[in-house]
């Protein structure tokens, strides 16, 4: 099992940045995928960006160059640095892993609100 406890949400104004983090914990050396899902009222999940064990990663079209995705695997942790913020980017954000073994699991979520 993984636990993931997410942090970092808040509002903002629009032009603004936020930092998320999400903190793996339990059996954190099957983890090979980690990513940023988000869900905003009305709308399913979607991907936002996700980083392989390899480095390798994967962004929206809707935050490419604008939000960067890193990792510290020493502390199993994952953030997301979100720039330029606009309203569209308000949602819950998710935080994701996948394991060697197959297994998917999710934070809890972390409200980011972006408004004037």
């Amino acid at each position: 099992q993984v636990q993931l406890v997410e942090s970092g949400g808040d509002l903002v104004q629009p032009g603004g940045s936020l930092r998320l983090s999400c903190a793996a914990s339990g059996t954190t050396f099957r983890i090979n995928t980690m990513g940023w899902f988000r869900q905003a009222p009305g709308k399913q999940r979607e991907l936002v960006a996700t980083m392989s064990n390899s480095g390798s990663t994967t962004y929206a079209d809707s935050v490419k160059d604008r939000f960067t995705i890193s990792r510290d695997n020493a502390k199993n942790t994952v953030y997301l640095q979100m720039n330029s913020l606009i309203p569209e980017d308000t949602a819950v954000y998710y935080c994701n892993t996948q394991t060697y073994n197959g297994r998917n699991y999710w934070g809890q979520g972390t409200q980011v609100t972006v408004s004037s």
